[in-house]
């Protein structure tokens, strides 16, 4: 999604606040706790849920790795919605010609650094630059060549965007900052 005029262009990035993201957190929560309980069912010797008999589970070496399994996948299912709540990697990033800045913010992690904002001065900027890598794990990342500093990516990281419409969008910047493409 974004928003452009003559002189300012925001390009929102959505973060980790994701349908799949909320929804491998559900699922890794409820299987992790279905792990945790039945490891904790065969140590009792009760079974802690109706219908699913933990009696020909013995606690060592089985119940044991059932407990390790089920709170090792609460821990990450904890992660998971704690980057789903904090909404990290999301932000924008924002175009003005008439003051000749740009502003590219992202939500981190909470902490000091938890605001992520880099300004740049719009005549510093090079080129947009568009790197896409085939294979496997195939990746197209969008980002901004500005002269004596690193590349900045405009896009995230793993977004599976299809070539022709990050090529659109790179032309769509190049256009509006009047800059070259580079990495075709």
């Amino acid at each position: 999604m974004s928003s452009r005029s003559k002189w300012i262009q925001v390009q929102f990035i959505r973060g980790s606040r994701t349908f799949a993201n909320s929804c491998w957190a559900c699922i890794l929560v409820c299987g992790a706790t279905g792990f945790l309980l039945v490891g904790l069912s065969s140590c009792i010797g009760e079974d802690l849920i109706p219908r699913l008999s933990s009696k020909q589970i013995a606690f060592i070496p089985q119940g044991l790795v059932m407990c390790f399994y089920g709170i090792a996948g609460l821990f990450l299912g904890l992660y998971l919605w704690c980057t789903v709540f904090w909404n990290v990697g999301g932000g924008y990033n924002y175009f003005d010609k008439r003051e000749g800045i740009s502003s590219i913010f992202r939500w981190g992690f909470p902490g000091e650094n938890r605001r992520i904002c880099i300004q740049l001065v719009l005549r510093d900027v090079e080129a947009v630059g568009l790197e896409n890598r085939e294979g496997f794990f195939s990746s197209r990342l969008l980002y901004l060549k500005v002269r004596g500093r690193r590349s900045i990516p405009l896009t995230r990281i793993g977004e599976n965007l299809t070539l022709e419409y990050m090529e659109e969008k790179a032309a769509e910047l190049a256009r509006f900052l009047r800059v070259s493409i580079e990495g075709f």
